[in-house]
């Protein structure tokens, strides 16, 4: 729930930087990549922190390496975060997180039937955490389709 908020927050304060004069915020866009990168930034932060065993525990126990995994989807969202940023590479960068988002998916599903928790706090149930999901993935294609 966290995540959602920070990419709500961010945004709104993003716009209003656009219209206090910030001219890349004036594009709103830009928020909303800005925001979404936010947010990728405070997720992957849980990757090598104190919720890194949480996250391990969500892998499907059919993957293997979960750590790897981890790790790697980690580095993923903080290149995803960068790549929202950078003209150049936006739009690849918003598919990409699209696809990763769906294929995280079902580490969700298992935290959340297992009820496992992340930093001590209980995940969000299914159909709650499938609701977020599908707005990450919305935010995420917006951010690679949309240009000003």
């Amino acid at each position: 729930m966290v995540p959602f908020i920070v990419l709500v927050l961010a945004f709104v304060l993003f716009l209003l930087a656009g219209q206090l004069g910030f001219l890349w915020f004036q594009v709103w866009t830009h928020a909303l990549r800005a925001a979404l990168a936010c947010m990728l930034l405070l997720t992957s932060s849980a990757h090598w922190g104190k919720r890194r065993p949480d996250l391990i525990a969500m892998v499907p126990r059919q993957l293997p390496n979960p750590g790897l995994i981890v790790t790697i989807t980690g580095v993923l969202e903080l290149v995803g975060a960068a790549g929202l940023i950078l003209k150049a590479t936006h739009r690849v960068a918003g598919f990409s997180l699209a696809v990763l988002f769906v294929a995280m998916f079902s580490a969700n599903v298992r935290a959340a039937r297992e009820h496992l928790t992340i930093g001590g706090r209980p995940v969000l149930g299914v159909v709650a955490r499938g609701l977020i999901q599908v707005v990450f993935i919305a935010a995420a294609l917006l951010c690679a389709l949309y240009r000003p």
